[in-house]
This record gives C-alpha cells, structure tokens and sequence, in this order.
C-alpha cells in the first residue's frame, strides 16, 4: 500500500473504519474520500468475491495512488475508484453501505497546502452534505459508517438523525484507560433501531497495542 503522493498517509483511523466497521450482507459498498484507497481495500479483503466497492476521492493526485494501489492488488476487477466529488458523483444503482473517514476540522486554521486542506477540512465536503448524499446514494435498507473525532462526532451524530439517519452501533475510542475519549465509530441506518454500544482502548500497557485492538485489526498487520 503506497500513500507517498496522498495529503493524508494511512493511520489508525483509517484501519480501525475498515476492521470496524459491519460487512455482512451488503453487495455494493461506497468508499467516500477513498484517498489512497486503504480501506475499499480492507473492505475488499473482508468481504466476498461477488461483493462491488466503489472508491470516490475529489484529489485527482490521491485517485491516481489508489487506482495503482488497487491494480497491485488481489481485489482489481472488483474495485473501481472514481475521480470525484461527493456532490457531482452518480450512480446506476444506490448502495448497501457507505464508509468514510471525512474531513472534520471545521473551523480551524487551515495547513499551508491546498491537497491537505482538501483532505482533513470540512469546506469541500460538510457534514450536512456527507449526510444529504449519503441518503441519496443509500437504498432503504443502507448504511453509512463513519470515523470522527468525539466533539465533531457528537455534532454529526445531531445532524444525521435531523436528516433522518439514526446511530445504529458506536465505538468509543480511548488511546489510553483513564484518558479522555478520542474517537468515534458510528453506524447510521435510516431504520431506527436499539444501538449497539461499544468501546476499545488501543494501548494496554506503555506502547503495547491492547489484545482487542490486535484482534480487531490483525488481517491487516503482517507483524502481529
């Protein structure tokens, strides 16, 4: 997995969404903010041979490292990474799930290059318009999943269930036990349905990982 060319390089975010996040029963998944194209490629080692994954990213710079990323992969003839935007992206058929690890500095100084801004700012793609498309691109019975920070996920957690996308299942993220909550893994159904509640804390002891953030994430480490 190459990332030299991407604003944003592989992190655990990124590789908790795609270990995460729920990959039974769906046959056609969009990657929204693909970026190098790690986890429609996670998603594509989970999940079943006939299962389509559709990749999206607005930087034409990251298109391009996750399409070579994904033609060096066992999973080419079933992911395709389309060169667009949320907004003006189109499809033939909507989907079953919808992942992405979206920009969320809101209103923060902006970093000094434009691709990077892009990727981790909210000014090209808000969360009322990952919200609004993701219900458009969602059938009846659809998913969206995504990976915040807490704040920012409380706030999206508000304006999804607005825009009528109800929490179906939550992971609260600690680096550490007794720090305060990181991150956010949320799932969001148009059904309303009980939410399955869950946290993870990645660091047992010192730097050690913990075992369930090793058992969670395993298929995707060569070295554990």
């Amino acid at each position: 997995m190459e990332d030299d060319r991407c604003a944003m390089k592989v992190g655990t975010d990124a590789v908790l969404l795609g270990a995460w996040v729920n990959v039974e029963g769906p046959s056609r998944i969009l990657d929204v903010g693909t970026g190098c194209g790690i986890i429609a490629l996670m998603l594509a080692q989970r999940t079943a041979n006939d299962v389509i994954i559709e990749g999206i990213e607005v930087e034409p710079t990251d298109a391009e490292q996750a399409q070579e990323n994904t033609n060096h992969s066992p999973w080419a003839n079933r992911v395709t990474i389309h060169s667009v935007a949320l907004q003006d992206f189109q499809s033939p058929a909507q989907f079953d799930l919808i992942v992405s690890n979206p920009p969320y500095f809101i209103n923060s100084q902006l970093p000094p290059t434009a691709q990077r801004a892009q990727a981790r700012h909210t000014q090209t793609l808000s969360f009322e318009e990952l919200i609004y498309h993701s219900l458009r691109l969602l059938n009846a019975n659809g998913r969206l999943a995504v990976i915040l920070p807490f704040e920012e996920g409380n706030l999206f957690q508000l304006l999804a269930e607005k825009q009528g996308l109800f929490p179906t299942s939550r992971l609260a993220f600690y680096s550490r036990q007794g720090k305060p909550q990181e991150r956010w893994l949320l799932e969001f159904s148009k059904i309303k349905l009980p939410i399955k509640e869950e946290q993870l804390i990645l660091h047992s002891e010192g730097e050690s990982w913990s075992d369930d953030y090793k058992n969670l994430t395993r298929a995707f480490y060569l070295k554990l």
